[in-house]
């Protein structure tokens, strides 16, 4: 079971990275080169706990449907989602927000189960494990960005 965990210094108060991480919206303009898009539960503005959201996505060249639940959030420092629906066997994704002097430390905590035993284990080995770590990567990368841009510290 992979587990990728991602740092990424942000210079911006970790209210505004939390927020930002949670909003779907936001969601969907960094992660639009999959072009991945809200198709249920909570489809805009802000995700709680108990939340549910499916999103819908084209990922590897297959367009797929993954379904998410909140299930623990801590504001502004953590929240965790599952997967409840999707092409994984398993995920839990811990995102963790940690105020600095001058911005907030993001960490993405992302552990994951392949489905289909071997030949999952197999893919994961082969591409999927990459493939997620630059997804995460250039997903926060991207809340950077924006964190970055439009709030000041």
């Amino acid at each position: 079971m992979p587990i990728i965990i991602h740092r990424e210094f942000v210079r911006a108060p970790a209210e505004v990275c939390f927020d930002l991480a949670r909003n779907v919206e936001i969601h969907t303009e960094t992660t639009s080169h999959t072009r991945e898009r809200a198709v249920d539960g909570v489809t805009s503005g802000y995700m709680e706990k108990g939340d549910y959201v499916t999103w819908e996505a084209v990922h590897l060249g297959i367009k797929q449907k993954l379904t998410a639940k909140i299930i623990e959030m801590e504001r502004p420092h953590m929240f965790v989602d599952v997967m409840v629906k999707g092409a994984f066997h398993s995920f839990v994704h811990t995102h963790t927000f940690e105020p600095k002097k001058n911005g907030t430390i993001m960490v993405d905590h992302f552990h994951y189960r392949s489905p289909y035993g071997v030949i999952g284990r197999l893919a994961d080995w082969l591409f999927l494990e990459k493939y997620m770590t630059n997804f995460l990567v250039g997903r926060a990368r991207a809340l950077k960005e924006i964190a970055e841009n439009t709030h000041h510290t």
